[in-house]
């Protein structure tokens, strides 16, 4: 079966496969592609209503920093529902294009950082726990993972849609 981003969970595990969520925080893969791109063609929208790379990986980081926060809560057994977030409103609200294109990256890896630092910091039993994402009962762990399948789904996007026109 072949999976939309409309799918939300199922769409982003299958992008990661089955890898452990430490090794996919550790992977320099975003980041090395990242780095590859220049400060004109961050500014690039294959559309004109589309967003810019610049805002993709301001989203990227965004996406990233408040999911981890839900982590977090998580893995301290905090009752919570990981809920969703406005990511127009979040963008339109954000200084994405005003920032260089190296200090998005920076913050990027900044956050990555910080987010290596706790996956790393979590036990086995920790990645265990189940919380509630919309409909989904998910695991500590694969909560983890749909971040860093959010981020597949973007990068495959900035190659797709960018790059090839």
């Amino acid at each position: 079966m072949k999976y939309t981003p409309q799918d939300g969970f199922s769409y982003y595990f299958n992008l990661v496969g089955d890898v452990d969520c430490r090794s996919l925080f550790s992977s320099p893969s975003t980041l090395k592609f990242l780095k590859s791109i220049d400060e004109e063609k961050a500014a690039y929208r294959y559309a004109s209503d589309k967003w810019s790379i610049k805002q993709v990986l301001g989203h990227i980081t965004d996406h990233e920093r408040i999911k981890m926060f839900r982590a977090f809560l998580l893995s301290r057994n905090e009752s919570v529902e990981l809920w969703g977030y406005d990511q127009e409103a979040l963008v339109a609200n954000s200084r994405f294009e005003e920032l260089t294109w190296k200090q998005l990256v920076t913050d990027f890896e900044n956050v990555r950082k910080a987010s290596v630092s706790f996956v790393e910091s979590l036990s086995q039993n920790q990645l265990k726990i189940k919380g509630k994402a919309r409909q989904n009962e998910v695991t500590l762990e694969d909560f983890l993972k749909s971040i860093i399948g959010h981020e597949i789904h973007h990068v495959n996007s900035i190659k797709d849609k960018y790059f090839n026109h």
